[in-house]
This record gives structure tokens, sequence and C-alpha cells, in this order.
């Protein structure tokens, strides 16, 4: 098979409470781990059991750090602590403070209501690693499993899009077809409880992406 017929779009489950539930996850082949870093959030942890999740996570799978309009001292914490892969911005911080720090980040956009051209926003992204597009409107936060429509990420953009926002195991392979995308995201798609994963779940998740790289 040529490199240009072969895909695999990446998986990130996000909002890990629970150190059991990342190894299941590991196990499955997921890509990226998601410890989230908002207080308002149900999934939310401290920077202490963030710091003991992440001395979970085997080499070459990425650790993501979520923030919402945090300041500069606790993302500064966060790297000194934590010292994760990526970190996830998920609020409106502006391009110029999420490249202040030097350090690789994923900027979420609030796709609900979205009236901007994705090819401006991730213009003025320009330094992130990838733009994860997300249900939730602006100004709201992510996490709460709704969905947008998926054909929006289809847009020609010179970052990585990830696609995130009422995902689940039975309209995963659906979003990939439609979106295309270079990565997944998932959280309450993937859970028994806020914060608690469902390892059924998280299996057929990942059954689905392989199922829907393998479709034309």
């Amino acid at each position: 098979m040529s490199a240009a017929a072969f895909r695999r779009t990446r998986i990130k489950f996000c909002g890990f409470t629970r150190a059991d539930d990342v190894a299941v996850a590991v196990a499955f082949g997921i890509d990226a781990v998601g410890l989230i870093l908002v207080p308002q959030s149900p999934r939310a942890v401290s920077l202490e059991v963030a710091a003991e999740l992440k001395k979970t996570i085997p080499p070459l799978v990425s650790s993501v750090v979520l923030l919402r309009n945090p300041d500069a001292a606790l993302v500064h914490e966060v790297l000194r602590l934590i010292r994760p892969s990526l970190l996830q911005f998920h609020g409106e911080e502006s391009a110029e403070f999420c490249a202040s720090f030097g350090h690789p980040y994923l900027k979420a956009i609030a796709m609900q209501n979205q009236t901007r051209p994705l090819a401006g926003i991730a213009a003025e992204y320009a330094t992130a690693a990838a733009l994860l597009l997300d249900g939730h409107a602006p100004g709201g936060l992510g996490g709460q499993g709704v969905a947008f429509d998926w054909q929006q990420a289809t847009a020609s953009v010179a970052l990585p899009i990830m696609l995130a926002g009422g995902i689940r195991p039975d309209n995963v392979a659906a979003a990939i077809a439609a979106a295309r995308p270079f990565a997944v995201d998932v959280s309450s798609g993937i859970e028994a409880a806020p914060g608690v994963k469902d390892s059924g779940k998280m299996r057929d998740f990942v059954r689905e992406v392989h199922r829907a790289d393998q479709l034309p």
C-alpha cells in the first residue's frame, strides 16, 4: 500500500481522573491522553493529580493538559510540574499568549455559531500544532457532548484538524468519513460518568476509528 493510500486517524481521549482508566486507554492504542485543569469542568483534576497521572503515561503516548483562559503563572506551573507533550488552550486565548510559552500547543475553536472562515483562524494561530474543532458555543465549556456540522471541518487550512464534540463509538466513523480529520478527540462519549471512563466504550471507539480508516 502506498503512503498516499494509507490513512490513520489519531485518537485523543480526554478528561481522565483515574490512573486505571489511563492504563486501559493506552492498552487500546490511543495516541494522546488529555488532562483537564479547568475548575468548572466535571472532569477537572488538580495540578498535583495531573502530575501523578502524567507519570502513568508511557513513552510515545502524548500527554495534553487542557486549560481555559489561564493566567501565565498557571501555565508556567503546568510546564514545570507536569511537563506535558502539548498544552491545549480551550478559551479565548490570543495567538500571542498561546505562543509565548515556547511550548507546542493545540488551539480549540468553538464551532457552534462560528462565522469566521477556518482558513483565517488557522492563519491567526499559525504557531499551533493543530486546531481542535469543538461543538460548544464561544465562551462555553467543551466536553458537553454537543456535535456540530462536520462538513465545516472540510475547509482547506494550513494546520492539522482535530475533531471533537458529540463524538461517540456509534458515530465516529461517520465523523471521519465526513471530515477526514487528522485526529478525533472524545471525552463524554467514552464515559460511564463524568471523569469515569467505560472500558467497553473506549474499546469500541478505537475499533470504529480503525474501521473507518479502512473505508475508501
